[in-house]
């Protein structure tokens, strides 16, 4: 219990440094309902700093906004410093979807619309930054952030700082045991909350963050760990994943121009 107090304590302290610093005077979460944004936002309102939840559904799931909601107001009603609103993107999705031409390829069509709501929650949360002076709080973890790649990028991958980007998965459950967060949330399947249906993490990714975790940790060249079938299975899964999102968790290239042809302009 003293190693996860000072973990919870140490992430707390992290974000009140950062936020002396930059000279901001808040933070703004999204809350969806899962696991991590439940951790972030609850560190975030741990800091006495104002804390400002979102709620902000795309045809959400019911059981999604019902947990999301419970969420919030267990936060509000524990610490004085946060405030919410719940607000419903339908119409915004709906008006942009109108806009855009019909996809021949259905299937990427879906993946892209998908990705489109994470990046109008994004705008939602940067409106709500920009007129309260707050910064936004990331909710990914590491197996997303820096092992698949599990995420949308400029969508809730766009965010002033990441709390517990350097949890992996299970770290995350263990932290919201410590913080008492509701148990609908502890108990639920990990889900993005992007699509029509109830599809979880593990259904989309083909692995669950258990498995992944053990890989992660397990896999370098120095290692001398013996795979079973599944998790040579997983691995191979984890190769193709990192590789393929490699662009969202590296730094934006940037062409460095010689300075003998900026010289000779």
């Amino acid at each position: 219990m003293k190693s996860i107090q000072k973990l919870s304590h140490y992430i707390e302290n992290w974000l009140i440094e950062y936020i002396k610093k930059s000279q901001m005077d808040g933070f703004v979460v999204g809350v969806s309902g899962g696991i991590d944004s439940a951790v972030t936002s609850t560190i975030c309102a741990r800091t006495g700093y104002p804390t400002l939840c979102l709620e902000m559904g795309i045809y959400q799931n019911k059981s999604q906004v019902s947990k999301a909601r419970k969420h919030i107001h267990w936060l509000e009603k524990k610490y004085n410093n946060v405030s919410y609103h719940f607000l419903s993107l339908n119409k915004l999705f709906d008006e942009f979807c109108l806009t855009l031409p019909n996809s021949k390829d259905i299937n990427k069509e879906k993946l892209a619309l998908a990705n489109s709501r994470a990046r109008l929650r994004m705008t939602t949360l940067y409106y709500f930054s920009a007129i309260n002076n707050y910064l936004v709080a990331g909710t990914g973890n590491k197996v997303e952030d820096f092992g698949i790649g599990f995420y949308t990028k400029y969508g809730d991958g766009g965010v002033d700082l990441s709390p517990i980007a350097d949890l992996m998965k299970s770290e995350v459950f263990v932290l919201a045991k410590y913080l008492n967060i509701i148990e609908d949330i502890q108990n639920s399947k990990p889900t993005d909350g992007l699509w029509d249906d109830d599809r979880t993490d593990e259904d989309q990714i083909g692995a669950s963050y258990d498995e992944i975790e053990y890989v992660m940790k397990n896999f370098g060249e120095n290692s001398n760990q013996k795979f079973t079938t599944r998790q040579k299975e997983v691995l191979q899964l984890y190769k193709i994943l990192n590789r393929k999102n490699k662009h969202k968790m590296d730094p934006i290239p940037v062409c460095k121009v010689p300075k003998y042809l900026k010289n000779s302009i």
